[in-house]
């Protein structure tokens, strides 16, 4: 933290160095080992509440769902009923898994949407999905998308109240030479049959996308910056045309790849009056094969080393003079259908959760999930539509992470990850904490700084003493008498391969007519520090933690 600032502020300078020097000295962890064997770790977070450092859409959480053939499987796990040509949309766990967001942002999309046609009545040939080919373009046939599934598709989202984002098929009409190289511009006529159709219906996309996994070097096929850029003009005199007279227009999203920072920065540069949106996907635990995935997982230094992606791509955006925001189009943490028992079982809300929250704080402003249902790395059972671990986990960031992103510094041990926001449709601040260690269960104390025009700090934690590891709370102090409210994440029997979550002690399910359960927290004096045990999450909120950022 810089402590750099000007004359007039000088009380401020001494105040905030003052504190710093705190923060780094008096709060370094001091450790000592319970009755159960447990290290317990003793640190403290600061959160800067002057002003915030990023922002997030109110519907940041986002997940996609895939096409695919329903006998497509990776290590054992096939996609069966969760593909968007398969998916029971008459199941009420869906629903209600959908509902429960309020709204949920929903991508449709993924590698297969450039092999799809739109198929309206009267089209001559039959109208078929995707089946497995491995002499064709990516391993599989053309598919196709008849305009019956269509319907059913957004009369649902409708119902769930979803809003819908879909990816254009970018390839329609072209051709994929051997080095996968795509020359010529995208044939649009089928993507307007699709777009006129969706309109006449009355059907609300909230944005169209255009193709995926086609950027830089591409996923099998890749088209050149200025191709592209051309291309979205193309979609853009589209969409004027169709949505003329509509006084809120649908987002125009690209490219939906693997960032590449001179493909991206090219791109963006031809771009800066079209595009409402840059998408980029992420992967970074790697291959779902990969024997590794929980090892990386719990690994600080490699859950940071995507940092660099999302702090690239904000000052790509920054500089470029585009309005354009950043969205993670597509994450599902290992490629490949992800894994098994990992990646949607509770160790997967550990990276989960550490990167929806570092996205946040790169101005990223949605996260979308691969996939809400599908592979190995749903947020819903793919077979029982049941809620996995990461489900809960994100739909407790929806409700209690607000847009405005703070500034959050951990002093203790590097295996607790600390992140806060303004709350949710609430006054105060929530403080998301993560616990990677299976050894060590950390006491936190939480300060802040509010820094207004007088230069006062609205909190200073007092020295602790040999009684008391903690601070305690000013006497007047905007805490006095209150309380805070805590969720905290564990695994069934602390199985980090467990696909059952634990809610302040108590198993999540849903019941017997599909119902999400309820998210209640614990009430927790203000006093007290906030215990993290070994591998679990806490969400904790101060509604009384009133900084200027959060008014």
């Amino acid at each position: 933290m810089s402590c750099g600032c000007g004359m007039g502020a000088l009380l401020v300078l001494v105040g905030v160095c003052f504190l710093a020097f705190w923060v780094h000295h008096s709060s370094v962890a001091s450790q000592t080992t319970g009755l159960s064997g447990i290290v317990v770790v003793d640190g403290s977070v600061f959160i800067n509440g002057s002003a915030s450092i990023a922002s997030v859409d109110d519907d940041f959480i986002c997940a996609t769902l895939d096409y695919g053939p329903s006998d497509i499987c990776y290590h054992g796990t096939c996609w069966g009923n969760a593909t968007l040509f398969t998916l029971d949309l008459s199941n009420r766990i869906l629903l209600n898994a959908i509902k429960a967001f309020s709204p949920l942002k929903i991508r449709m999309g993924g590698t297969l949407q450039d092999k799809l046609i739109y198929h309206v009545q009267g089209d001559g040939g039959p109208c078929k999905p995707h089946s497995i080919n491995g002499s064709d373009f990516l391993g599989f046939s053309q598919g196709c998308l008849p305009m019956s599934r269509w319907d059913e598709l957004n009369a649902f989202f409708k119902r769930a109240g979803a809003v819908v984002t879909f990816g254009l098929n970018a390839l329609y009409g072209r051709t994929v030479t051997s080095d996968g190289s795509v020359h010529g511009p995208w044939n649009s006529s089928n993507a307007e049959i699709l777009l006129r159709y969706t309109v006449n219906k009355g059907y609300s996309i909230h944005g169209w996308e255009l193709g995926n996994e086609l950027s830089g070097q591409g996923i099998g096929a890749k088209i050149s910056a200025q191709q592209y850029a051309s291309d979205i003009k193309t979609l853009q005199n589209l969409l004027d045309d169709i949505y003329a007279g509509f006084e809120v227009k649908p987002l125009i999203l690209a490219p939906g790849g693997f960032f590449e920072a001179n493909w991206f920065q090219d791109f963006v540069s031809h771009t800066t009056q079209m595009l409402q949106v840059v998408t980029h996907h992420v992967y970074s635990l790697g291959a779902g094969a990969n024997d590794n995935l929980i090892s990386r997982i719990l690994d600080p230094s490699y859950l940071n080393g995507v940092a660099q992606t999302f702090s690239t791509l904000e000052s790509i955006l920054k500089n470029s003079g585009t309005s354009a925001v950043a969205w993670v189009g597509e994450a599902g943490g290992a490629y490949n259908s992800g894994h098994h028992l990992v990646t949607d079982a509770f160790v997967s809300s550990f990276w989960y959760l550490d990167q929806l929250a570092m996205a946040a704080t790169y101005n990223t402003k949605t996260y979308c999930r691969q996939t809400l249902i599908g592979g190995g790395y749903g947020l819903l059972n793919s077979s029982t539509n049941q809620p996995n671990p990461d489900y809960y986990s994100a739909l407790l960031w929806h409700r209690l992470m607000g847009n405005n992103v703070l500034f959050t510094n951990f002093t203790g041990t590097n295996k607790l990850r600390a992140y806060s926001h303004c709350s949710k449709n609430s006054t105060g601040v929530t403080l998301l904490l993560i616990n990677l260690d299976g050894n060590t269960t950390a006491q936190v104390h939480v300060s802040t700084e509010d820094i207004a025009g007088n230069g006062t700090l609205i909190l200073q934690p007092q020295i602790r003493s040999r009684k008391s590891k903690f601070s305690s709370i000013s006497k007047g102090s905007i805490f006095d008498a209150n309380i805070r409210e805590e969720y905290h994440l564990t695994a069934k029997d602390r199985d980090l391969g467990s696909q059952i979550t634990l809610l302040n002690g108590k198993i999540l399910s849903v019941d017997s007519s599909g119902n999400i359960p309820a998210l209640n927290p614990i009430k927790v004096s203000m006093s007290d520090p906030i215990l993290v045990a070994s591998f679990s999450v806490v969400f904790a909120r101060f509604p009384r933690m009133n900084v200027t950022a959060c008014r």
